[in-house]
């Protein structure tokens, strides 16, 4: 049998960087901790985003424009829910029990979206779908139920605004991809953070200078963001099937679960052990498309991790 050609073999190291991409950005905010807001840390972070941005931009496989007022239209809607979810995010970060929790909890968000296409855009649920929304389910009350029984944790309300905007959002930029090509839609869809940081330093100036230490934290959380969606466009665009791509970067929680623990000394119980596995198999499972339905050229870089 001869040997795959580093093309073909090529897509999982990108594929692999953005999951590290994703894993590490997913707990950067819980080690700027109250150095920055929320909004200051998403207005600044962006700074880290441009150079991502600017290989987009002169990207040669952006692809021709397309009906793109429409199309950019929608990847800029998405980035902008996209920064909304991230603030509530960065917020339930600082604010939940334990990031090893909080982490694979709010990448449960792709159900939000998968549930939407079902009601407008008339998609059909898979039945490995409809055992991941049973599985996310089962994760979520395992998050959540107390020692005592009770349920509905005050930080559960947070988590909740990141998975409704960032499934909002998703499908966005999923129908701005039958507009656009992955890579304008990406580039789009980053160009959307610089008005929203623009923004949120007006409404939140910052008014004490970050230390050395909070300034290379910042700009590596909005790096390590933008460069997990890059290289996930090349991850697709070097011949990887979109079927083991996409799930494949929805496991990013098992690069921040073990930072957590080891960095940030956590400890996990049995009921969040089981809430973390139940929540890692229901992303897979709502994130699988098969081989027939996808292809790479035809499936969008998730705008966030996935």
């Amino acid at each position: 049998m001869t040997s795959p050609t580093p093309v073909t073999r090529s897509w999982l190291w990108w594929t692999l960087l953005a999951v590290a991409c994703w894993g590490v950005w997913a707990l950067l905010a819980r080690w700027i901790g109250d150095a920055l807001s929320p909004g200051q840390q998403q207005a600044i972070s962006t700074l880290g985003i441009l150079p991502v941005l600017a290989m987009l931009a002169f990207s040669r496989h952006l692809g021709p424009p397309g009906r793109s007022s429409r199309g950019a239209l929608l990847a800029l809607a998405s980035g902008g829910l996209t920064c909304l979810g991230n603030l509530a995010y960065y917020e339930v970060l600082n604010r939940g029990p334990k990031a090893a929790t909080v982490v694979p909890l709010t990448a449960l968000y792709p159900l939000v979206t998968v549930l939407l296409a079902v009601l407008f855009l008339r998609e059909r649920l898979r039945p490995v779908q409809r055992w991941g929304i049973l599985l996310s389910l089962g994760a979520i009350y395992l998050f959540n139920v107390q020692e005592d029984g009770s349920f509905i944790t005050s930080w559960l309300w947070v988590a909740l605004v990141p998975i409704l905007l960032w499934g909002v959002a998703a499908l966005l930029q999923k129908i701005a991809t039958q507009e656009l090509s992955g890579e304008r839609t990406t580039l789009w869809f980053l160009a959307a953070f610089i008005p929203v940081a623009g923004f949120l330093l007006i409404r939140e100036p910052v008014r004490v200078m970050p230390s050395g230490r909070t300034w290379l934290l910042v700009l590596l959380l909005g790096f390590a963001f933008a460069l997990g969606n890059f290289a996930l466009l090349v991850a697709y665009a070097r011949q990887g099937k979109a079927s083991v791509i996409t799930p494949l970067a929805g496991l990013y929680p098992l690069v921040s679960i073990p930072l957590a623990m080891v960095l940030l000394g956590e400890r996990l119980s049995r009921r969040e052990t089981a809430g973390i596995l139940l929540a890692l198999a229901a992303v897979l499972a709502i994130a699988w498309e098969p081989d027939s339905s996808a292809s790479p050229e035809a499936s969008p870089a998730p705008p966030f991790p996935q």
